[in-house]
Parts: C-alpha cells; sequence; structure tokens
C-alpha cells in the first residue's frame, strides 16, 4: 500500500486537507469532551487508516504531508530528514534490500503534491518518543484552531 499512497500522493493530500478543516472545525466539541479522554479513540481510527495507508508507526508527530505521503518512520534508521548515504543505485535501502528506500518514495510522492517540492525541505524536529500512540489528527486540529483564536 505504501507505493499506492505515494502515486496517489496528490488526491490524499486533498483528502487530508479536508479532514484537517473538518477536525478544526470540531476544536469545541474536542475541548468540551477534552482533547486529552478522546485522543485514545481517535488515535485507535488513525491507527488503523493510516497503518493500511501508510505504514504509519503511530509516532505521534506525522509528516505525511511533508514527505510524499511516505511515512518517514519505516526508514530502519529512522531519518526524518532525508536518506541516509546507503541508497542503492536502484532505489532501495541499504539496511533492507528487498524494501525501496522511503526517501525515494518521499521524493516521488512530493513532486505529485501541490506544495510537496517545498514542504519535503523543511526540516522535521526529532521524534518526541512522549507522544507515540497519540493521535497527530487531534494535535494539528488543536494547533490550527488555537492559532485562529
Amino acid at each position: 500500500m505504501r507505493r499506492w499512497s505515494v502515486r496517489h500522493a496528490r488526491g490524499l493530500e486533498t483528502t487530508y486537507r479536508l479532514l484537517e478543516r473538518v477536525f478544526v472545525a470540531l476544536d469545541p466539541v474536542w475541548r468540551r469532551l477534552g482533547y486529552q479522554r478522546i485522543d485514545a479513540p481517535v488515535a485507535a481510527v488513525e491507527r488503523v487508516v493510516k497503518g493500511l495507508l501508510f505504514d504509519c508507526k503511530m509516532c505521534g508527530q506525522c509528516a505525511l504531508s511533508a514527505t510524499g505521503m511516505s511515512c518517514s518512520m519505516n526508514c530502519p534508521k529512522n531519518l526524518r530528514n532525508g536518506p541516509c548515504g546507503g541508497v542503492r543505485a536502484n532505489g532501495h535501502c541499504e539496511v533492507d534490500p528487498a524494501m525501496p528506500c522511503v526517501w525515494v518514495l518521499a521524493y516521488e510522492g512530493s513532486r505529485r503534491m501541490r506544495d510537496g517540492s517545498t514542504a519535503i525541505r523543511f526540516v522535521q524536529p526529532p521524534v518526541d518518543r512522549r507522544l507515540e500512540g497519540r493521535s497527530s489528527w487531534l494535535a494539528v486540529a488543536r494547533e490550527r484552531a488555537g492559532s485562529t483564536r
């Protein structure tokens, strides 16, 4: 499914933007229920959806929109900002030669996205392991809604 997601990065980008708008619009509901209280059920749905589409590792700090819909956490070295120096000539991973390099796929996906060629150049912060398993959808909604209040 990873390759499918990269090939359909533009459509997934559009879907994600719509979903983000819905989640931001629901901010009053999320606040009333309590973001902490609803995190587990939303994360469970997110785990299924993103697991199927992207083989998501639920790091809690999703960067799919900046990595061409290729989850950088699938890199055996957990590199979040580009490929290592060991990408094989055929575009496969040096650690797992049967696996295409996550970053080669990310580059391909980013070329299909509207803002992908710009977004892939942003440096991602290191993974905060305390956020693993939490919903990045809710985190983004909370952040976006907070900036518009």
